[in-house]
C-alpha cells in the first residue's frame, strides 16, 4: 500500500516515514521545506534502505496536489503539514489558519473526489486546553485552546470528523503530547529553523554553546518547582504509534471510523526536571533564566494513553533519559555536518 506523509521531512514525519517503510509501505512524501532540509531525505533511506518519492510543493497549491495523485495510487494519508509554534501563532494567527486549515481542506477535497479513505491527522493535546483534571484521556471535554496554533488542530479534527460522517471515510486523530529524542542512529531529529521554540533543541542549542542561556518561561506555576509541567514522549515511540493506528484503519472493515488517542507516556515532568535530567544524561550543562510566562503556555498536561494501548497494543516505553540521550547525539551529529 501507498501512504501520502505531509510534511514527511519534517521532525515527527520523517521518524514515521521510517517506521512505514519498515512495515513494507511505500511513501509519498510532500513537504514545502519551510520547516526542514532536504538532506532528511537522504538520511531516511540510510535509516530505512528504501528511499519514499518526494514532493517539494506547498499543499495550498490544490493543483499539484491533483497532478500528485493523478501519478500515484494513494491508499491513505497521515497529515504532518502545519505551522506548529505555540508563541508565533500569537503573533501571527492568519497565517496559521491558512497554512494548517487550507492545506487539510484541499487533500480532504481530492480524498472525497477519489474516494480515499484511511486518514490520520497529526493531532495536539492542546485541543484540551488547560484541562481540569490530570492525566487527561480522550473523554476529558475540549476547552477552547490557548493558542491559535491549538485552535487550528481543533478545526481541524471537527473538519475530520464531519468529512468522515458525510463521506463515509475512515479517520484517526492522534493527540500527541510533547515529542522529543531523534532517531538511535542520530541521523534524525528536531530540526529547529533559527531560533528554536521547543524545549528540548533550546537545551541542546544551550549545552553545545549555540545559546547563551535557556530561556525557562515562568517559575510561578502551581507545581512542585514552580515550572510547567509536561507529558515528554519519544518521538520514535510516537511514530510507531501512527503505524499501529494506520494498520487499524485499514483492518476496519467498517465505512465509517473516527478514531481518536492520545499518545503520551502517563507521566509529567517539569521544565527544571526535564533540564536536569538532560545534564544527567549527557554530562553537561545547560545555564539558565527565568523569565516571564509565555502568552499561550498551559500550567500542566500529561496522558492517559490507556486506550492507545488497549485498542492499538501501543505503549510508549523509552525512558525520558534515554530519549534526552539520543537528542544531544542528534546535536552532535548536526554540528560535525556543519563543520
Amino acid at each position: 500500500m501507498t501512504i501520502l506523509v505531509t510534511g514527511g521531512l519534517g521532525y515527527i514525519g520523517s521518524h514515521t516515514v521510517v517506521e512505514l517503510l519498515n512495515n513494507n509501505f511505500d511513501v509519498v512524501i510532500v513537504d514545502d521545506l519551510s520547516n526542514s532540509e532536504k538532506f532528511i531525505l537522504d538520511n531516511i533511506e540510510k535509516v530505512a534502505g528504501k528511499k519514499p518519492v518526494f514532493y517539494p510543493f506547498d499543499l495550498k497549491r490544490r493543483d499539484l496536489l491533483k497532478q500528485l495523485l493523478d501519478a500515484h495510487q494513494i491508499d491513505g494519508c497521515i497529515n504532518f503539514a502545519a505551522f506548529k509554534a505555540v508563541g508565533e501563532s500569537q503573533e501571527k494567527p492568519i497565517d496559521y489558519y491558512e497554512n494548517n486549515l487550507f492545506s487539510l481542506i484541499n487533500i480532504l477535497q481530492e480524498f472525497k473526489e477519489r474516494n480515499i479513505s484511511n486518514f490520520i491527522f497529526s493531532s495536539s493535546c492542546t485541543v484540551y486546553g488547560q484541562a481540569d483534571q490530570m492525566p487527561i484521556d480522550e473523554n476529558t471535554p475540549l476547552k477552547t485552546p490557548e493558542s491559535s496554533y491549538g485552535k487550528t488542530k481543533q478545526m481541524g479534527e471537527e473538519i475530520l470528523m464531519d468529512f468522515s460522517n458525510a463521506h463515509h471515510k475512515k479517520v484517526s486523530l492522534l493527540r500527541y503530547f510533547n515529542p522529543i529524542g531523534a532517531h538511535p542512529s542520530a541521523l534524525l531529529g528536531e530540526l529547529p529553523i533559527g531560533i528554536p521554540n521547543n524545549l528540548i533543541p533550546y537545551v541542546t542549542q544551550t549545552a553545545a554553546g549555540i545559546r547563551e542561556k535557556l530561556s525557562v518561561w515562568g517559575d510561578d506555576y502551581p507545581t512542585p518547582d514552580g515550572t510547567a509541567i509536561r507529558d515528554y514522549i519519544y518521538v520514535v515511540d510516537l511514530a510507531k504509534a501512527h503505524v499501529k493506528a494506520l494498520q487499524k484503519l485499514i483492518a476496519d472493515s467498517s465505512e465509517t471510523v473516527i478514531d481518536v488517542y492520545n499518545l503520551g507516556t502517563g507521566k509529567g515532568s517539569s521544565v527544571l526536571e526535564v533540564v536536569h535530567a538532560f545534564e544527567k544524561a549527557n554530562n553537561v550543562e545547560v545555564p539558565y533564566q527565568i523569565c516571564d510566562r509565555r502568552a499561550g503556555d498551559i500550567t500542566i498536561a500529561y496522558a492517559n494513553a490507556d486506550k492507545a494501548e488497549r485498542e492499538l497494543g501501543w505503549k510508549a516505553d523509552t525512558s525520558l533519559e534515554e530519549a534526552l540521550r539520543t537528542t544531544w547525539e542528534w546535536q552532535k551529529y548536526l554540528e560535525e555536518r556543519a563543520r
